[in-house]
């Protein structure tokens, strides 16, 4: 996990660094310029002098950052052109020593033959076309103009420099890279507040901001590289306020601890019990099951209601075994099927109950809250089982987690409310929720959350619009329901679990929509790329 940090928080780091550790806050600068211009050099042809990098630059630390990676460029030989909005004068600080250097070399070439222009606009006026043909010839533009400072809408000549790398020109498509964030956004705001840039490459420090990856604005960024400039880890952990986003090595070190030994069976790799499934909805029992099966527990059991038993095993793997259980008249799971499975229950090291399930009858409502209430072990619930218990009727405890996977719809109801604005802040939202009931929560969306009743909340980077459609919930319980149980054998931590399964989830689908795309594809395909997902982060570390 990587800490998600306020504007404020970053702040706070940054003096620390400097206060605690003795390091020069010109060299965090001169460290972030750095990761900037490696960036920039990614996507020059071998000679850099062929080609052009223009540079735009706000009065603050972020054109500070973007004054010293025209220095760094132009060490490399690149040909660099600065604009700077406003008079060096109007500067200060850090930035203003990185402002006044690349001035002084403004016409000066370097030993591998790079150059630097620098230009002052106090106002844009008759610069706007000359700016504009300068952004449309050059092969990289580089936004320093505003970061993590910024609350209010850009206007005027400066909402105009935004735009204009917003169209990236009408002849050329330069590679447009954000310094810390695309300018014209909020930091600590997911919402889009006016114009701004819209970044193709977005280099980051020490932290994520809320606006580099929280929807709507975190679309804007592109790509988004984390850049280490120097704070210690500690630091930005302690300036945070328990957000946190999911990184493939939290996969890859919960892969390790889980990984397969010559002494691996069953047993020991954990057994889940699906309670799942009815005619109506024989196929979100199928998804659950399968996903579980795949997800690398050792042994998985459906329980469906009988007459969905023959639609449900002709498509399952052959390795999951099937339990028919008593039913109602329509042909849902009916609360007596808790007694024929009570056994199969009590003696599994993770229960998923709700896909496909139905939650119109009282008598399944009856069953879903029985199987929650008498829990011996951790419940993971999605779906019906979800509606069965909405408003929220029950509560987790340390010893048998309870595990809830609502969709936006789904966690309102549990709220009891349909009011939306309740979710404006979805952060908030799923931390109180489950401080008050005690509950580990996946609150599903664009950017899931996931958020357990200490307070911490990780939003998770994988995913994307692809999953967006029927089935891929099922599908994930299954794969979430199989990773818990694994981890209670192994003693790992429900939280921690639950944020690597929804990782590794969005992970296959992430490596399904590079080969399928988006609008074919289907939860089937994100399951059958599950294996694929789990193998390349393990190869990778």
């Amino acid at each position: 996990m990587r800490p998600l940090l306020t504007s404020k928080e970053m702040g706070n780091a940054d003096r620390l660094t400097t206060e605690r550790f003795a390091i020069p806050s010109i060299i965090l600068m001169e460290n972030a310029a750095a990761s900037v211009a490696e960036a920039a050099s990614m996507v020059l042809a071998d000679d850099p002098g062929s080609e052009k990098i223009v540079i735009l630059c706000g009065k603050g630390n972020n054109g500070g950052d973007g004054a010293a990676a025209a220095r760094l460029l132009w060490l490399k030989g690149a040909r660099v052109r600065i604009f700077l909005f406003g008079n060096v004068e109007e500067t200060d600080g850090d930035a203003r020593t990185n402002f006044e250097a690349a001035k002084a070399l403004h016409g000066q070439t370097s030993p591998k033959g790079g150059t630097i222009e620098f230009a002052k606009i106090p106002e844009l006026g008759t610069w706007k076309d000359a700016l504009q043909a300068e952004v449309e010839g050059s092969t990289v533009a580089i936004d320093a103009l505003f970061g993590t400072g910024l609350s209010r809408p850009l206007e005027g000549d400066l909402a105009f420099a935004t735009e204009l790398l917003q169209t990236r020109g009408l002849h050329s498509e330069p590679t447009v890279i954000s310094v810390d964030i695309p300018s014209g956004l909020a930091a600590d705001s997911s919402e889009i507040i006016g114009p701004h840039v819209n970044a193709d490459l977005t280099i980051t420090f020490t932290a994520p901001k809320f606006a580099n990856v929280m929807p709507p604005a975190g679309s804007s960024n592109g790509e988004l590289v984390i850049a280490d400039i120097g704070t210690p880890a500690e630091l930005a952990e302690e300036a945070g306020s328990g957000a946190f986003i999911s990184e493939m090595s939290d996969a890859a070190e919960w892969l390790r601890k889980t990984a397969f030994t010559d002494t691996s069976y069953k047993k020991k790799r954990g057994t889940v019990a699906l309670v799942a499934g009815s005619v109506k909805y024989a196929g979100a029992a199928v998804l659950a099951a399968n996903g579980a099966i795949e997800s690398g527990v050792g042994m998985v059991t459906l329980a469906v209601p009988k007459s969905a038993v023959a639609a449900v095993s002709e498509r399952l793997h052959p390795e999951v075994i099937t339990v028919g259980v008593e039913e109602t008249a329509d042909g849902f799971a009916s609360a007596e099927a808790y007694e024929e499975i009570a056994d199969l229950l009590a003696t599994s090291d993770a229960v998923g109950i709700g896909c496909g399930l139905g939650s119109g009858h009282e008598t399944t409502r009856d069953l879903v809250r029985r199987v929650i209430e008498i829990r011996k072990c951790p419940v993971v619930v999605d779906a019906d089982g979800l509606n069965a218990i909405a408003p929220m009727t029950v509560e987790g405890s340390p010893d048998a987690p309870l595990i809830l996977t609502p969709h936006q719809g789904e966690f309102l109801r549990l709220l009891g409310t349909e009011d939306k604005s309740a979710i404006d802040d979805r952060i908030g939202a799923v931390r109180a929720f489950c401080r008050e009931h005690s509950v580990i929560t996946v609150l599903k969306g664009p950017r899931s959350l996931v958020a357990e009743p200490g307070g911490k909340v990780v939003l998770v980077t994988s995913g994307n619009a692809g999953t967006g459609k029927a089935g891929n919930g099922d599908n994930l319980t299954g794969i979430l329901t199989g990773f818990v149980a694994q981890a209670r054998r192994f003693g790992i931590d429900p939280f921690e679990t639950s944020f690597v399964a929804v990782y590794l989830g969005g992970f296959a689908a992430d490596l399904a929509m590079d080969r399928i795309g988006t609008r074919s594809m289907l939860a089937s395909d994100v399951r059958r790329h599950f294996a694929e997902a789990v193998q390349a982060i393990e190869e990778e570390f």
